[in-house]
């Protein structure tokens, strides 16, 4: 089973270079399902993994004039007051046990997992759909930015990516594009620089890290920084649109099957 989640490690990498998002959405499963990380630090890990991931991903992106960094901290500031506050005082705040529905004992792990698959769904729902051409092509269009939606939008990013520890670029790449009239390619690297913020200033906040396996976290997270090269040098020859759609659909099923797990089939998961 490790050596799967070494080999998805690399995968979470490469689709956040190929597409600019997405991979973020397995790390707390492969944690999880693979590496038996319990679900609560398995979002915390996954702040690292991602955030460090995004940093090194955006380098590149930076260079290539791919980067607003006026929108990057108008969006950002919100977002990451957001994520270190639900870090630090939301989610050691949450019970062990919530409540029970018959037999099944919601506990905070199991929020936590339900939680993070009802993304995955939406998240899925975002890369299968196809976009309206219009939004993709405002390359020309004056900036303007809509201030309030972008601090309610950038607080509500910050506090989900806090309790379940995606990046959120699925709900950041639209915002952007229709918030601050980005350009799609500008978009989807700011958005990296984004995440990067705000995951790793998040994963600060967390007050679970004297308990982090620190091998297997820099483990992974090596595996899939390399994983973004990969991607960036595949994105250049291979149709984003269509591994977008294809990677949608796997991560609808896996959202579904986490789902059904859990509530039906608990207990097989982390220790």
């Amino acid at each position: 089973m490790e050596i799967v989640g070494y080999i998805a490690s690399l995968v979470i990498g490469i689709s956040l270079g190929l597409i600019g998002g997405g991979g973020s959405i397995l790390t707390v499963p492969v944690l999880v399902y693979l590496f038996r990380v319990q679900p609560v630090l398995a979002t915390a890990y996954s702040l690292f993994i991602v955030g460090s991931t995004s940093f090194i991903g955006s380098f590149p992106k930076y260079k290539g004039g791919e980067i607003n960094l006026k929108t990057a901290i108008i969006f950002g500031l919100p977002s990451i007051a957001a994520v270190f506050a639900t870090r630090a005082f939301i989610v050691p705040s949450i019970p062990d046990e919530l409540f029970s529905i018959g037999d099944l004992v919601v506990t905070k792990a199991l929020l936590m997992m339900l939680l993070f698959a009802v993304l995955m769904v939406f998240a899925s729902v975002s890369m299968i759909r196809n976009k309206n051409k219009k939004t993709e092509e405002r390359d020309d269009t004056v900036q303007k930015f809509n201030y309030p939606l972008i601090l309610v939008e950038g607080i509500v990013v910050g506090v989900l990516t806090g309790l379940v520890g995606a990046g959120g670029g699925f709900l950041i790449i639209p915002a952007l594009v229709l918030l601050s009239k980005l350009p799609m390619k500008q978009a989807v690297g700011t958005s990296l620089l984004i995440i990067a913020a705000k995951s790793l200033i998040g994963f600060t906040g967390d007050p679970g890290k004297e308990a982090m396996d620190w091998t297997l976290l820099l483990s992974v997270t090596g595996l899939a920084i390399a994983g973004i090269f990969i991607g960036n040098a595949l994105s250049k020859k291979l149709s984003a649109e269509g591994l977008k759609k294809g990677f949608g659909w796997f991560v609808l099923v896996m959202g579904i099957y986490i789902i059904i797990k859990e509530i039906f089939f608990p207990g097989g998961g982390a220790h």
